[in-house]
């Protein structure tokens, strides 16, 4: 007997999948194309935490959540925290925040991800509406501005055939290889291109005056600033050719053009700057509320969706989250030892903690370090809905089948609520009070209410209709003897789930051999890796994929100006071989 349900993974493409007599298979029907990602299809072979665990003896569930109360009564509620990760994404994930919360313990805030980005496109826009996918299908040029579609949403591939194609990236990627125009510019200097892409279409009259005039009178005034950038030494300095310029306009002349933009380029403290003239580039040939026109970037996965939980709390950040303040530490689906940057402080912090409880399906840095290790559900034993930050269907994740293996989510929070008189209500009406923000398509499917199909159709959400442009910036120097350090998603992992890699990417002008030792150092730490060589990287940069172990040794626990985002390629890095 088959079911349909959804993937749980944080992703871009949030498929439909169907359950088939004990097999994970694609839903034939929309994006998913019949196909799983790689993630998805050994998604089974995982080995998984069957066991709860206490100071590394097993014990039941029973005695599990004893324990867990035990350590909370011990400390006052209001000193514990709880510190929550995105590697499921469903929306049910949330109840254990509003039991956190009304118990009087600390959240977190921030995030290690997109904050950034997302803070530059509300700055010029007034709202983060994402172009779905379905508007990226009607497009005649797809611009992959560091996205590599292959690793973390390879179900746009089939709705790009045909269509012209150009990379922004300073790694040669495998879409890179094959698109029209690859454009390997300097790691962190984004924002300038797209500044000096701006001032080219101004020259050679490719701007959509109407539009301008319109919805961003500004315009001349931020062209202005373009005409700050000095285009000989800027364009020699990022690796970028008058040529490619010329190319990327005759490419997109008169043309429907979608550009598609990862959250790499604004992993640095200016991130917000560097997406607001990603916009700008958009805004400038007219691309907002057009059809298969617009700027894909992380759209808000909750818009119109109102929240059924209460999560007012004090919040601490969850990028240099201070552990040591805490008497128990609850972690939830994350593996902070590993992802949160500057390893050092997380590791000093979360020592000085009196309980650390990991709840989650994995074993990781984390859980090894845990006092108390509760095993979560998988997404197919539970009950759960989830929406997606690239599209606008509400998916139903119903139960497939029985484990005894675990709790949920809602399980744990409603032990924690009757323990400590906080009101929950039953899963099912918090499931259906999601549902009744969604209308139901012909073909049965549900999508979220009062999301727009073509964003900005109207102008933009700013008090004005108008887009806000970018005032002034600041351009960081990079050290000689220092090398740019990218940190994408890996082929065979996410975040830190699933087959991490273990090498640090350099090219072969750095005269080091295949699997040679290095040490690679920051202000902030070292790391000791084996050596890959790649020729698909530039000279003055260095590739260590995020959920290599050791990685974040190396980044800054600083957050970029604008936010609240962990900032993972903020620091510069050097190598010193060690064989």
């Amino acid at each position: 007997m088959s079911s349909i349900t959804a993937c749980p993974l944080d992703c871009y493409d949030a498929c439909g999948i169907v359950y088939d007599n004990g097999k994970l298979k694609a839903f034939k029907d929309g994006h998913t194309k019949g196909f799983l990602c790689p993630h998805m299809n050994h998604y089974e072979t995982n080995s998984r935490i069957l066991k709860p665990l206490y100071k590394g003896e097993e014990i039941s569930m029973d005695e599990a959540l004893l324990k867990l109360k035990e350590m909370l009564d011990a400390n006052l509620k209001s000193e514990a925290l709880h510190y929550k990760g995105h590697g499921n994404f469903a929306l049910m994930q949330d109840v254990l925040e509003h039991t956190f919360a009304n118990m009087g313990a600390t959240l977190t805030d921030g995030t290690l991800c997109d904050g950034a980005g997302e803070a530059g496109i509300i700055e010029g826009r007034g709202s983060n509406k994402n172009m779905p996918l379905s508007e990226i299908e009607k497009s005649d040029v797809v611009i992959f501005w560091g996205r590599n579609p292959h690793v973390t949403s390879s179900h746009l591939l089939p709705i790009i055939k045909d269509k012209t194609i150009i990379v922004i990236d300073p790694v040669r990627t495998k879409i890179a290889k094959v698109a029209d125009l690859h454009i390997q510019l300097q790691p962190h200097s984004d924002m300038l291109l797209a500044m000096l892409m701006v001032r080219f279409f101004h020259i050679n009259g490719l701007c959509d005056e109407e539009y301008l005039e319109k919805y961003a009178t500004e315009f001349e005034e931020y062209y202005e600033l373009t005409q700050t950038v000095r285009i000989k030494a800027t364009l020699e300095q990022i690796g970028v050719t008058l040529g490619d310029i010329g190319q990327v306009i005759d490419m997109v002349t008169n043309k429907k053009v979608a550009v598609v933009v990862g959250v790499g380029v604004q992993k640095y403290q200016d991130g917000a700057d560097i997406m607001r003239c990603i916009d700008a580039f958009g805004v400038s040939l007219g691309l907002f509320g057009r059809e298969g026109c617009g700027i894909a970037y992380l759209g808000n996965s909750k818009e119109a969706i109102e929240s059924p939980f209460h999560t007012k709390a004090k919040r601490v950040s969850k990028v240099n989250t201070p552990f040591d303040e805490f008497k128990t530490v609850f972690i939830q689906g994350a593996n902070p030892l590993s992802q949160m940057p500057d390893s050092q402080r997380v590791r000093d912090s979360i020592e000085h903690c009196e309980n650390v409880v990991y709840f989650g399906l994995y074993e990781n840095e984390t859980s090894e370090v845990a006092d108390l290790v509760i095993p979560a559900k998988t997404f197919l034993e539970k009950d759960d809905i989830r929406t997606s930050y690239s599209h606008n269907s509400m998916m139903l994740m119903n139960k497939q089948l029985e484990s005894d293996v675990g709790i949920s989510e809602y399980d744990l929070a409603s032990y924690l609520a009757q323990a400590y008189d906080v009101e929950l209500k039953s899963e099912t009406e918090y499931i259906e009070h999601f549902k009744n923000h969604a209308v139901v398509k012909i073909d049965g499917s549900f999508e979220v209410e009062n999301r727009e199909n073509i964003p900005y159709k109207n102008g933009f959400d700013t008090d004005d209709g108008e887009f806000l442009f970018l005032e002034e910036y600041d351009v960081r120097q990079n050290a000689e003897d220092e090398l740019y350090l990218i940190t994408p998603k890996a082929p065979t992992s996410l975040n830190s789930q699933f087959n991490r890699q273990e090498y640090v990417y350099l090219n072969s002008s750095h005269g080091i051999k295949e699997a040679e030792k290095l040490e690679v150092s920051s202000v902030n730490g070292t790391v000791i890796l084996r050596a890959k060589i790649s020729e698909d990287l530039r000279d003055d940069t260095l590739l260590i994929y995020s959920g290599t172990r050791g990685v974040n040794n190396l980044t800054t626990s600083k957050h970029s100006l604008d936010g609240k985002c962990a900032i993972f390629q903020e620091n510069r890095v050097k190598i010193l071989k060690i064989d």
